[in-house]
């Protein structure tokens, strides 16, 4: 008698066990990529908690109109930005000035002393004007002579969009375009100030010399975590006179 009544029992807890069955195999799909996830998200938080992705580089150009900061682009030109950056830091900047002055079209400088004389330089390096960037409003570019691979330490600064700049084709001087390898981020008002002073001729420039002439009296590398500096136009000498010539 208890053996028969047992069965039931047996039969019952069989049937349960049955019905259980289906719960646990569509639960272990959701199971089994819960562990792995947890693992990698526990094996990357340690190396994105550390790494850290460095600022551009940013450069402070102080100048007897004011000053200015240009942030640079390595990744995009980065032999005409450590050209530029090792011209910054020998110093050569010091005493140079901005020669070239076209209303509406850009500033120019970087070569020549208060004297307009031009000072030695570094060997030319190859151009990268097929970067992908464009010579709009504020950019930073290389200037160099008819061969494209002239770029030495002559930059300019676009007042405007002059995408007549940008690069082509590589079958030309003409058509090679001008490396953008920076864009002024903090003081563009004292780049309008110096594009907007009278020209002439003086030295030996028939035209487009400013007057008078804006001197860059430094540029400085910035450090990564500095906070950009107010960048103001330098007030004018009372009495002061445009240079001779």
């Amino acid at each position: 008698m208890s053996h028969r009544l047992s069965r039931p029992l047996d039969l019952a807890l069989l049937a349960l066990c049955l019905l259980a069955l289906p719960c646990l195999s569509l639960a272990q799909p959701v199971a089994r990529p819960a562990a792995p996830l947890a693992k990698a998200v526990s094996a990357t938080a340690p190396a994105n908690a550390t790494s850290v992705i460095a600022p551009p580089p940013r450069v402070l150009v102080k100048t007897s109109s004011g000053s200015f900061v240009i942030e640079l682009y390595p990744d995009k030109a980065p032999k005409t930005v450590a050209n530029f950056l090792t011209y910054v830091h020998d110093g050569f900047y010091a005493g140079t000035v901005f020669q070239r002055v076209i209303k509406g079209f850009l500033i120019q400088g970087g070569l020549f002393d208060r004297q307009l004389q031009p000072k030695p330089t570094r060997p030319p390096i190859p151009i990268e004007a097929d970067n992908g960037l464009s010579n709009l409003r504020g950019t930073v570019a290389a200037a160099r002579a008819a061969d494209p691979n002239s770029e030495t330490s002559q930059f300019f600064i676009n007042l405007v969009d002059n995408p007549r700049l940008d690069f082509i084709s590589d079958q030309s001087g003409a058509t090679w375009g001008y490396t953008v390898f920076g864009k002024v981020i903090e003081g563009m008002n004292v780049v309008d100030a110096i594009g907007n002073l009278p020209t002439g001729p003086q030295g030996p420039f028939t035209a487009d010399v400013p007057r008078p002439l804006p001197v860059i009296e430094s540029m400085t590398e910035l450090p990564a975590d500095a906070a950009l500096p107010m960048a103001r136009p330098a007030r004018a000498k009372p009495g002061a006179m445009h240079p001779a010539g």
